[in-house]
């Protein structure tokens, strides 16, 4: 189109060039009517020595007319070109924003993709579903402005001398629009591409966060299972009996607590080991209460008190003295007949009494503490009435033992555990800082002597 105007330009330099003539003549153009015979002469009305004939200023602006819109395609093209940059910029910075949301990735394993030196996806959304939507948005608007700008620009402005000077409408040149369409066409395809890549991202990720998530949940069940297995079998004590409660401060949220419950009863022996320096008082080993009586049965000092055992709140004292750090072998026995009552040190019967809660049946379903006394049941315990020390071996029986079994389990040379409360590991649990530690009470007893 270019070279046409040019050569046009050039025609008409020509023939005003050729005008004059060597010696100075002056040769007179004038322009033939439609349908005349060349050879004719006309009129002086038709020359225009002076001047130009409309046919020619017709030419001009036609020529002006394909220049300007020559520059406006130039500029129209230069404008898409930017837009093109503008989208590639868009889809690298799309790109970064993906490769930032795989952080689960190794970077050992490499990258498809260029990596950016920073994030500046922020006029993109975060997720990759409304990334995908945005790239597909900006695909469409680049598209149809692109296709706008082919049916815009498909026909240009020409002379037509036929018709009388009138303008008509020429194709686009092919190269234009086969330019146009190679354009769109790389880059709808790179699109597309760069869409399949953020989908293909994507369920990659997900899928390495579902695997990272079941290894996870995999690795807590197998350290559930091992506590579990470790809570059942206790490998810190050799057998379920050997172990021991330390209650080492005088505080009121350091306890144990028997996790079985007592059946009603109309005798009972207490049998433990205690060991304990505590001053004053060795404070309370047991206690147990039901609902209405928390001091249903309690053995306690308490100050500068002797060693007192309660039964529904009635106190018998007792001749007993354990708090010389050493290991002492406790019985306590009582029958609802008369209220009768026997209290046993290391296997020596110290002192009996009766009328202690004479025919009161021990109340069923209640609580037994280790290490506390209880103002209600299971609870509201006062540290100046805590046991300081360790006990071990404490079994409940639902009659009175013989004298000759006291003995036995005093010397170790008897095994018994108590057919209401037996001492096992899994009936025993400690709170508030009260540990268990693995004891052979019997090994441990002779090395203190």
């Amino acid at each position: 189109m270019l070279t046409l105007v040019v050569g046009l330009f050039y025609l008409l330099s020509g023939r005003a060039a050729r005008s004059q003539d060597v010696a100075g003549g002056r040769f007179v153009c004038n322009a033939i009517p439609p349908g005349a015979e060349p050879g004719c002469g006309y009129g002086a009305a038709l020359n225009r020595v002076q001047g130009s004939s409309p046919v020619e200023d017709e030419l001009r602006n036609t020529i002006i007319q394909l220049r300007e819109t020559i520059l406006q395609q130039k500029e129209t093209i230069v404008s898409q070109q930017g837009t093109i940059k503008e989208l590639n910029s868009k889809l690298a910075r799309c790109e970064a924003a993906a490769d930032e949301s795989s952080q689960g990735k190794s970077r050992g394993q490499g990258s498809r993709r260029k990596e950016y030196g920073k994030n500046t996806m922020g006029d993109l959304p975060r997720d990759p579903n409304e990334t995908m939507d945005q790239l597909g948005k900006t695909m469409q608007t680049l598209k149809g402005r692109l296709e706008n700008l082919e049916q815009q620009s498909l026909r240009l402005p020409t002379a037509n001398a036929s018709s009388g000077g009138v303008s008509a409408l020429a194709p686009l040149p092919p190269e234009l629009r086969e330019l146009l369409r190679q354009r769109l066409g790389a880059l709808e395809t790179q699109l597309l591409r760069k869409v399949a890549e953020l989908e293909e991202e994507k369920s990659q990720l997900y899928n390495e966060t579902a695997a990272h998530r079941q290894r996870t949940e995999s690795a807590l069940n197998s350290l559930l299972e091992r506590i579990v297995e470790l809570e059942k079998s206790n490998n810190a004590f050799k057998s379920p009996e050997d172990f021991k409660v330390s209650l080492s401060l005088r505080t009121n949220y350091l306890y144990g607590r028997i996790k079985k419950s007592l059946p009603e009863m109309y005798a009972f022996t207490v049998c433990m080991w205690l060991k304990s320096s505590a001053s004053p008082g060795i404070g309370t080993p047991f206690s147990y209460g039901v609902p209405g009586q928390a001091n249903e049965i309690v053995l306690i000092e308490w100050g500068n008190n002797p060693i007192e055992l309660l039964v529904n709140d009635k106190v018998a004292q007792l001749p007993l003295s354990v708090s010389d750090g050493c290991w002492h072998h406790i019985c306590i026995t009582w029958t609802t007949r008369d209220g009768f009552w026997e209290a046993y040190q290391d296997g020596e019967r110290l002192g009996t009494g009766d009328n202690l809660a004479p025919w009161h049946p021990i109340k069923p379903g209640g609580v037994i503490i280790l290490g506390q006394e209880q103002d209600i049941v299971g609870g509201r315990f006062d540290a100046t009435q805590a046991f300081v020390g360790e006990l071990s071996q404490f079994n409940m029986w639902d009659r009175v033992l013989r004298p000759v079994d006291i003995v036995g389990l005093a010397n170790c040379s008897a095994y018994m555990p108590g057919n209401v409360v037996p001492w096992i590991d899994a009936n025993v649990e400690v709170f508030g800082g009260a540990t268990k530690a693995a004891l052979e009470i019997c090994e441990d007893r002779a090395f203190d002597s």
